[in-house]
């Protein structure tokens, strides 16, 4: 067998999935909190406020609902989307069933931001679980077993 020498590069490049996939589970984590304390049909604003509270009793930075800018053919458009600050972009429904439209909403945002991963999280459904999706720039889409409109979210350095 062939044992595969990481480099510097590789170690880094693995660690920040590492810190990715972690980061990815407490946000998933928070939503499941908040959809166990509110249950589905609620305003898709007050699951995003609700979240944003469960990320702060967590620790977790983040801004919310913050103007972005989009690039188009060398002009800046100073408020091109609304994103949040964190290392996934974080979609919020509150409907009877995401669309392909709405994969398509977040796969732009991740490219329009730069983002690795982003999470479609659905809360009109009797478990979260079921209907959370995360994206990667890489792999596009495939659903969580376990997981506002867009938040954005910093690890905390304390």
């Amino acid at each position: 067998m062939s044992e595969k020498i990481l480099s510097a590069e590789d170690t880094e490049i693995t660690e920040a999935r590492k810190e990715l996939n972690e980061l990815t589970e407490i946000v998933i984590g928070c939503g499941i909190e908040v959809h166990r304390a509110l249950g589905p049909g609620v305003l898709e604003s007050t699951y995003e406020m609700c979240l944003c509270r469960e990320l702060t009793l967590r620790a977790i930075s983040f801004e919310r609902q913050k103007p972005a800018p989009v690039f188009y053919k060398g002009v800046k458009l100073d408020y091109g989307y609304r994103d949040h600050r964190w290392p996934t972009s974080l979609e919020i429904k509150s409907i009877e069933q995401t669309s392909a439209i709405h994969d398509a909403q977040l796969l732009s945002y991740l490219k329009l931001s730069g983002m690795k991963v982003g999470l479609l999280m659905n809360f009109n459904v009797r478990m979260l679980t079921h209907r959370v999706q995360r994206f990667s720039d890489r792999q596009k889409k495939f659903h969580c077993s376990s997981v506002f409109s867009v938040i954005s979210v910093v690890k905390s350095s304390a």
